[in-house]
């Protein structure tokens, strides 16, 4: 059996996470890896700390969040790929290290977008990050070509 056998795919149709699934599925392609394919749907709601009883309805989510999971198996079956689905809402920086745990996987293949330190701040993203909650390889998909997101620390400083 190849390096790896079991891989995680985390898809959230964003330019980021299709790009993500079209890496994660050639490798899995290719290693003839047991894959399967997680979507996360992070509710903004609850993510800001806003009370359950006025959050978006339950039902209305699992639906959203299984029709993303639709959207990225239909992907995968049209390369010939057969990948177990598994959906969660919340933050994937907590479900993603629940899934490679439970099922064992041996590579999470995640899409990311580049953010200078600026935007972090001002998005009030923190800063946990993935690889320190696995203990699996990871491969971060990124497209080359993204600078614009990329503000890098010498352009901080001269608008300070």
């Amino acid at each position: 059996m190849s390096a790896f056998g079991r891989i995680l795919l985390c898809y959230d149709a964003t330019r980021e996470g299709r790009r993500a699934l079209r890496h994660g599925a050639s490798l899995a392609e290719q290693m003839k890896a047991e894959t399967h394919l997680l979507a996360v749907l992070t509710n903004p709601v609850w993510s800001q700390g806003a009370d359950i009883a006025s959050a978006v309805p339950f039902d209305a989510l699992e639906q959203s969040a299984k029709e993303l999971l639709r959207d990225g198996i239909e992907k995968l079956t049209a390369r010939g790929l057969i990948a177990t689905p598994h959906f969660a809402i919340g933050d994937p920086l907590d479900h993603i290290p629940f899934f490679a745990r439970e099922l064992k996987v041996d590579l999470v293949v995640v899409g990311h977008r580049r953010s200078g330190p600026l935007r972090r701040w001002w998005s009030g993203k923190n800063d946990r990050l993935l690889l320190d909650r696995v203990s699996c390889a990871v491969l971060v998909a990124m497209d080359p070509e993204d600078d614009s997101a990329y503000e890098p620390v010498e352009a901080l400083s001269a608008h300070a």
